[in-house]
């Protein structure tokens, strides 16, 4: 059965506080964005395969102007410009790409891309781009190198063939974990990769929730940096959850800055930390002991900053690859006394054995976007997936209209 979309995107949200302790949250919702190119239904081929038994669809709302958008000249100009935009997909993530172009109201660009018995990556454009504004989508995602590799053949076969511009999309950036040196005689391959897209040819990268701001200056080229916040608090607004109730919870001392940022979107709710110590890499320690529902692999614990005891906590992380510091900071919070536990994270990586830790009754909710395509046969009962479709397709009409992020409502995107 064809699935039939239509994606919207909130400019922002805002979260206000209950004064009761038996009060749901309070959102308000902004009607105001910058609507893709008139109203846009699409038909695609297959359904989205998102039924774990937690699939979801963002609330869908007519697409209107802004006021200061809604002159006759924006939009003959936007519908002018329209013919000159061209997204391309690899083979990484092409249900995401679809989504992006079905947002936009386009039809991916044709491309050939195959691999010869020796693994090679072959690639040709099958449609001019001369003088067009191009779009290639393609997350670095595992197996990273080969996705690495066929982006970067994309992009050369873009420049070769006129195109003007070429943007990079990757809505997950590979390899963004090594930036930087915690050991003698370490790469720092997280700029080695930022050369090679630079050098392949591409004039811009946008990518959405970096692991760390600083990756954005390994390029020599700009940088639009989207978060996945919006998509993640957006489904929580859906959630009739007690604003007094509710402690943000960072799974590590790195990610405290990105939690305080949830967290004061969330009701000001309040911030927990969990104090991680690693003792090599995808091993964590964890400094308290066993816990009843997690794996038996659990045989140590970690230290717990701020207050549980009686709440609903939500863990929020980048992203999801092993889930051993993740897991293992829920066991801590059942032991502290959570009452609830909700895992949210923009990548799910989910190397071996993230799904056995996942589904082991650790989480009430584990809630990820498709920057990253989940395999059905790691789809469990508690996986809940978002689109990233809205954000990432209104950035590039955005980015294609030269428009900034700087004033509402285009400030929740962080573009600059």
């Amino acid at each position: 059965m064809a699935l039939s979309l239509v994606y919207s995107i909130s400019s922002s949200i805002a979260f206000s506080s209950s004064s009761s302790s038996s009060s749901p949250l309070a959102f308000s919702f902004p009607g105001h964005r910058l609507s893709p190119r008139n109203s846009v239904r699409c038909n695609l081929v297959e359904p989205l395969k998102f039924n774990n038994g937690r699939p979801f669809t963002s609330v869908l709302r007519e697409p209107t102007f802004p006021n200061f958008l809604s002159s006759k000249d924006v939009e003959e100009t936007i519908n002018k410009n329209d013919t000159r935009l061209q997204i391309f997909s690899g083979t990484a993530n092409p249900s995401l790409s679809q989504e992006i172009a079905c947002y936009m109201g386009l039809e991916l660009g044709k491309i050939k891309i195959k691999r010869f018995a020796d693994g090679e990556i072959y690639v040709q454009l099958q449609e001019s781009v001369r003088g067009c504004d191009v779009y290639l989508v393609q997350p670095t995602c595992p197996p990273a190198n080969e996705n690495l590799m066929e982006l970067l053949i994309m992009i050369d076969a873009c420049r070769r063939a006129s195109a003007k511009n070429i943007t990079a999309v990757i809505p997950y950036f590979g390899y963004a974990r090594a930036d930087r040196k915690t050991q003698g005689r370490e790469s720092i391959a997280a700029k080695l990769v930022a050369n090679l897209i630079t050098e392949a040819g591409a004039n811009r990268v946008l990518a959405c929730d970096l692991h760390s701001g600083q990756s954005m200056g390994y390029f020599d080229i700009p940088v639009d940096h989207v978060y996945g916040q919006p998509v993640i608090l957006d489904y929580l607004a859906s959630k009739t959850i007690c604003s007094d109730d509710l402690v943000v919870v960072s799974p590590d001392v790195g990610g405290v800055a990105r939690a305080r940022a949830f967290a004061k979107k969330l009701s000001d709710a309040p911030l927990a930390i969990v104090d991680k110590r690693r003792h090599g890499h995808n091993v964590a320690e964890n400094p308290f002991g066993y816990y009843q529902h997690a794996p038996s692999s659990f045989n140590m614990v970690m230290n717990l900053i701020g207050d549980v005891k009686g709440k609903v906590a939500v863990m929020v992380d980048d992203m999801i690859d092993t889930a051993g510091t993740i897991a293992k900071g829920a066991a801590l919070l059942h032991q502290e006394g959570a009452r609830e536990v909700y895992a949210c994270s923009t990548h799910a990586v989910f190397s071996p054995p993230a799904i056995e830790r996942l589904s082991s009754g650790l989480f009430q909710e584990v809630i990820v976007t498709n920057t990253i395509p989940v395999l059905e046969q790691n789809y469990f009962p508690q996986l809940t997936i978002l689109s990233v479709a809205n954000l990432l397709g209104e950035t590039i009409w955005r980015v294609h209209d030269d428009c900034s992020g700087g004033f509402e409502p285009y400030s929740s995107l962080g573009i600059d």
